[in-house]
């Protein structure tokens, strides 16, 4: 992914910082020796909103917004593992898996945890740790040797 920035003749003396909002902000000048615009990757400004649990959705239109969730991730890792995980699983979930299965899909603010979480790299905090979780871990170990290039399709 490349990311493109257009930077004024006033962004690039000292005086200016580049904040990833695309602000400029005002900075104290350097030692003068000309130093180009930082880039502040920790812009924290911008809280990630809190998931809000739908209330007294319908047990089907749940396993259909999953299923769309699930392929629909940000990132191709995480979509081909929950799509097709899904596209297997979701079907069988009883209301209370799916709830489960709801949970760690789209509480988690950062997708990467759901993947290194779901392969191993890291160990799965309590509150994700349930049969659900097991049962993507053993999809993700692809034990039967399938062939997942593509994401299901939605039915």
């Amino acid at each position: 992914m490349f990311l493109s920035l257009h930077i004024s003749k006033a962004a690039c003396t000292p005086a200016f910082r580049l904040i990833s909002t695309g602000r400029l902000m005002s900075v104290p000048s350097d030692d003068g020796r000309g130093k180009p615009p930082m880039i502040d990757l920790e812009d924290k400004s911008i809280p990630i909103p809190v998931y809000k649990e739908k209330q007294n959705e319908p047990l089907h239109l749940q396993k259909s917004r999953l299923l769309y969730q699930s392929r629909k991730r940000g990132m191709l890792e995480n979509g081909l593992l929950l799509s097709t995980f899904a596209a297997k699983h979701l079907d069988a979930m009883n209301a209370q898996q799916t709830k489960l299965y709801d949970s760690l899909i789209n509480t988690p603010s950062n997708d990467w945890d759901i993947f290194y979480w779901a392969t191993g790299v890291k160990p799965t905090p309590p509150e994700y740790d349930n049969e659900i979780m097991t049962k993507l871990k053993e999809h993700v170990k692809n034990s039967d040797r399938e062939q997942r290039f593509h994401q299901p399709n939605l039915n």
